[in-house]
């Protein structure tokens, strides 16, 4: 496989800074995925003047079973009011309330009121909106998108392994940066990638080309400038000539019926970090922690609002910074849109701090060297990570 040189790590979406305006796009569209809602009409024998408004709690309600196990949390209810005019129904987000707030009654009653709240002013934190009031139908739209091109389980297909596809992922994460594409670019890229490698049949000659294609598309999505084809070809060391990857885009684009879209966990990681006022650190750390989860095929299975759970409370146990009030409340308020899937985020963490205790020492380390560098405050040398398996209960020689 062709080398890449691997230029300096370039400034990352900062979390307590507006992003660009290129950066914002992707998400402030979302708030389009439904038509406009009816207007209110006043009922028969009432004013205009006598309207009040519906406060924000009451559209939570237990609509789900409890029994609900290691799913989403924030489930979907579609009403049984008519459709609007461009067929797309109403949708609420609904919060299932398991066993995961024991001992915090009182502050139970307030999390659905306060996720909201802290929802909106993450978004507007972010840059992510213009118009608060469009933040939790984005939120909402999120949650709903993420269950979209889900894959029963991790095997990859003959004759390809998990080396091979973390071999070809770290390739490309070095290209992602020669080319200093926006981290939504990154993730949008193995996400079709992932995919393609369950939808399309290709040899391992044809591999490196299929990974190209798949970062190609996802910077036509997200970015504003583009690589020429040929510059592609070279990274390849001209391996491939232009009409080949061509050919390799149509039949990638036909196979997913162009359908691109992919809701990053990096949002759900930068909305969470906003809403539980975590250090500009453990943000780093969870970014590098996610990044991580990138390579390894066993994570494709989660959906990513858990892949980024799982990389924030990980960072925080790596880290262990001193706990404040302020800064528990806020964490339980966040780690609400997890609770009942303690199990899988466990798992997810497993995964993670394994892949962080050999980061180091393994032969796929863009991600590590991109992490050391004092824009991201070193977070990948903290000599925590290498036992970071103990923090979960597992000796480090099994990792």
């Amino acid at each position: 496989m062709a080398k890449t040189g691997f230029c300096d790590s370039i400034p990352l979406l900062d979390l307590h800074k507006k992003v660009a305006e290129e950066r914002r796009a992707p998400l402030r569209a979302l708030a389009n995925a439904c038509g406009p809602k009816e207007r209110w009409q006043p009922q028969e024998g009432e004013s205009r003047g006598t309207y009040q408004k519906t406060e924000p709690e009451a559209r939570w309600a237990r609509r789900l079973p409890v029994s609900t196990d290691d799913g989403i949390i924030m489930g979907f209810h579609e009403d049984d009011s008519p459709s609007h005019s461009d067929g797309c129904m109403e949708e609420e987000a609904v919060l299932i309330y398991l066993h995961g707030l024991q001992g915090l009654y009182s502050l139970q009653a307030l999390v659905p009121g306060m996720l909201r709240h802290e929802t909106e002013l993450a978004m507007e934190t972010l840059g992510l909106i213009y118009d608060r009031s469009y933040a939790w139908d984005i939120f909402s739209d999120m949650m709903r998108s993420q269950l979209r091109f889900t894959f029963p389980n991790a095997d990859l297909p003959r004759p390809f392994t998990y080396t091979t596809r973390a071999i070809l992922v770290d390739w490309l994460i070095q290209v992602h940066e020669v080319f200093h594409f926006s981290e939504e670019t990154l993730y949008l890229s193995v996400h079709l990638l992932n995919r393609c490698l369950h939808q399309i049949k290709v040899n391992t000659a044809k591999l490196q080309l299929l990974g190209v294609v798949c970062l190609f598309l996802a910077a036509k999505k997200e970015e504003c400038l583009l690589p020429e084809v040929s510059e592609l070809c070279f990274l390849m060391e001209n391996g491939y000539s232009n009409r080949q990857l061509l050919r390799m885009e149509r039949r990638v684009l036909t196979e997913l019926k162009f359908e691109l879209s992919h809701c990053s966990p990096l949002h759900f990681l930068l909305l969470s970090a906003s809403i539980a006022h975590c250090s500009a650190k453990v943000v780093w750390m969870a970014r590098y922690l996610l990044e991580l989860s990138l390579l390894e095929g066993q994570c494709v299975v989660f959906l990513a609002a858990h892949l980024a759970g799982a990389a924030l409370c990980l960072a925080r146990r790596v880290l262990q910074e001193p706990p404040t009030p302020e800064g528990e409340t806020a964490w339980c308020v966040a780690s609400s849109i997890h609770v009942g899937s303690e199990t899988t985020l466990l798992r997810i963490m497993l995964i993670q701090a394994g892949a962080a205790a050999r980061a180091q020492s393994r032969d796929t380390r863009a991600t590590f060297l991109k992490y050391s560098t004092a824009g991201t405050m070193h977070v990948s040398s903290h000599p925590a990570l290498l036992n970071a398996p103990c923090l979960l209960g597992l000796p480090t020689a099994h990792t």
